[in-house]
């Protein structure tokens, strides 16, 4: 169930919120093999179906949505100065304590062109160290190795066009992977296995399955919004990654308790609903796999925020993979953990039968 050079190759490819394009070509292509038809919307939202085959005669499949999204954090050019530095300004939820001294891969018009985040050396800063902040995002610049407008030009830039970090993905240790972007091209990468896994099977499957893979999580959940709206599911399972708070100098207190290796997370509360999210427990626990538990007091932060709310609702729940150092570029999870998961998920389908009603009875 794990095909690491798709995975990698999904992770190394550049989607930012709003320019998701080259990503969403990707697994699109790699799970047209296995589903019966793969879809997109004007935005670039893709989803792979799956249809039932086993429903009984004259009875109305389920419509089981899994979603993840697509797109990561990055930057956009907000200004060319005269002397051919870049001013940026975020996409997403891009962390500016971290961004100097980075290297950058800019989307421009003739290809990629690498730059870098400029930062001012030690020496020449060492008397207001005491008094370091984090850098404003309008006080970062980028240097191309231009010097005017029109070098900058030259090389296919302009404002407007993003740019991601440079970094890549690699293993660490046995059975961890290292990335930016694993917030959430991990969550794409395991549809894309629930959809593999389940075609093997697709002959026994009693309900339609659609795995969304939505595009602007980043900024507000849009993408989700769209596709929800559109395929109306019965049921909806949202897949997000969720900060592992294991890791030196966390209050769990404030922060929750949640471990990199310890299973996959469920969330209770608001939008996560109690009767998707006990069945997810049961089939959890049939399958011996460990679960971890989080609370939602407000909201999720994630799609499930805006899908549970489309049209007159859609019962959902928020499966979550425990991720160290989310927004940043050395973003870790546990392969063992994500094998977990889409064993979960494919479970999951496997345990709804057409009786099964996910709404509240009053």
């Amino acid at each position: 169930m794990e095909d690491h050079a798709f995975l990698f190759d999904l992770l190394n490819t550049p989607s930012p919120t709003g320019f998701e394009v080259p990503g969403q070509r990707k697994w699109a292509g790699y799970v047209r093999s296995f589903a019966d038809r793969v879809e997109n919307d004007a935005y670039g939202t893709a989803w792979a179906t799956l249809d039932a085959r086993a429903a009984t005669e004259g009875a109305k499949p389920k419509r089981i949505m899994f979603e993840a999204h697509a797109d990561e954090i990055g930057f956009i050019i907000k200004q060319i100065t005269k002397e051919g530095f870049l001013r940026i300004d975020r996409i997403g939820g891009s962390d500016t304590a971290t961004a100097r001294g980075r290297r950058l891969e800019i989307l421009g018009d003739n290809g990629p062109v690498r730059g870098i985040i400029g930062n001012t050396a030690i020496h020449l800063r060492k008397d207001s160290l005491g008094e370091e902040k984090a850098p404003k995002i309008h006080e970062l610049y980028v240097d191309v190795g231009a010097s005017s407008p029109e070098e900058v030009a030259a090389l296919g830039l302009r404002v407007g066009h993003p740019a991601v970090y440079a970094d890549q993905a690699e293993k660490l240790g046995g059975h961890f992977v290292v990335s930016r972007a694993l917030d959430n091209r991990m969550g794409g990468y395991i549809l894309s296995q629930v959809i593999a896994e389940l075609s093997q099977r697709k002959e026994q499957l009693r309900s339609t399955v659609y795995a969304v893979n939505a595009v602007q999580e980043e900024i507000g959940g849009n993408g989700a919004h769209m596709a929800a709206y559109r395929i109306m599911p019965d049921v909806c399972v949202v897949l997000d990654v969720t900060h592992a708070t294991d890791t030196p100098g966390i209050d769990a207190a404030q922060h929750g308790e949640v471990k990199l290796s310890a299973g996959p997370s469920l969330t209770h509360g608001t939008c996560n609903h109690p009767v998707v999210v006990e069945r997810l427990m049961e089939v959890a626990q049939r399958l011996k796999i460990s679960v971890q538990h989080e609370s939602s007091s407000r909201y999720s932060g994630t799609d499930t925020d805006v899908i549970f709310t489309t049209r007159e609702g859609i019962p959902s729940a928020l499966v979550s993979l425990p991720l160290r150092y989310m927004h940043s570029v050395v973003e870790m999870v546990d392969l063992d953990v994500v094998n977990q998961v889409v064993a979960l998920l494919v479970a999951f389908v496997e345990s709804v039968g057409e009786s099964d009603d996910f709404s509240i009875k009053l």
